[in-house]
């Protein structure tokens, strides 16, 4: 159960070595130029839960993504789309830098973001795969061409997009969003009460949550950072006039993100240090 923690010293080594490339601006996700493949190979898992720490928040929102996505949840959205055929026509509605969409992409998905001009950048402020997402710079309100699929990805705080997003009249709407509220304004992290609640002639398809939890990294190397426990949730709407198959089991393992591989061995060792501490010992 615990093999993966047996090369510890050389993971520790290798991610505090990243960290810190990444910090220094050295690693290849700040090169916009480069192919995306290699801007998101070996990012570490660390950026994906905090900003870099020379961000300043009053002009820019986080660096990389406000999550770490999971590629068995990318796949999920691609079945779920590639039931409306080759051609379905995906909108990743405020998309930020265009991370969360090249991922979509990266699937076989038509994919095209929308970015409200005047909206704070991403400090990273462009992140996406040029061959496989295409990015507006315009409101959802001049989107003329049409689009099959909405999918609203973190929706900002205290604004519900819901009415926009169903004028067009998408056959699938995908929402990525969280109910936590900011300790220090009161305030939703994500859209508003009853953004992501869809009613006829749509009904849920899929849901699912993903929870972070708290001091994920700390609680393991105590000089790193401390994160609050947070979840994120998703749900899928379908509209009724369409017809959506689920996913199929499978016993095939899904090859994770380079920051999954990370993240699984961060998760060995809350394990091991809970059962340690099960056990009476200190950990």
């Amino acid at each position: 159960m615990f093999e993966l923690l047996r090369n510890m010293d050389a993971f520790t080594e290798d991610m505090f070595n990243r960290i810190i490339a990444f910090q220094e601006k050295e690693h290849p996700a700040w090169v916009a130029e480069l192919p995306f493949e290699q801007r998101i190979a070996d990012l570490p898992l660390h950026y994906l839960l905090f900003s870099n720490g020379d961000r300043d928040p009053a002009k820019y929102g986080p660096t990389v993504a406000p999550f770490y996505p999971l590629h068995w949840e990318i796949l999920r959205f691609a079945h779920y789309i590639q039931q409306l055929g080759a051609n379905a026509r995906v909108c990743d509605i405020h998309c930020g830098n265009g991370f969360i969409g090249s991922l979509l992409g990266r699937e076989g998905i038509n994919i095209f973001g929308v970015r409200e001009p005047g909206s704070k950048p991403n400090q990273i402020e462009n992140f996406y795969d040029p061959e496989r997402f295409q990015l507006h710079v315009g409101t959802l309100a001049a989107i003329t061409s049409g689009f099959d699929v909405a999918l609203s990805s973190w929706m900002p705080a205290n604004i519900n997009i819901t009415p926009d997003i169903l004028r067009h009249q998408p056959k699938l709407v995908i929402y990525i969003y969280t109910d936590h509220i900011d300790e220090r304004t009161g305030q939703r992290q994500t859209g508003t009460d009853g953004a992501f609640d869809l009613a006829r002639p749509y009904h849920l398809l899929d849901e699912w949550s993903v929870t972070q939890p708290e001091n994920l990294l700390k609680e393991i190397w105590p000089d790193l950072t401390g994160n609050i426990e947070e979840t994120r949730k998703v749900r899928i709407y379908g509209h009724q006039n369409y017809q959506f198959d689920a996913p199929a089991t499978t016993e095939n393992p899904i090859v994770g993100y380079d920051w999954e591989k990370e993240l699984q061995l961060i998760e060995t060792a809350h394990q091991a240090k809970a059962l340690v501490k099960a056990r009476g010992f200190p950990a």
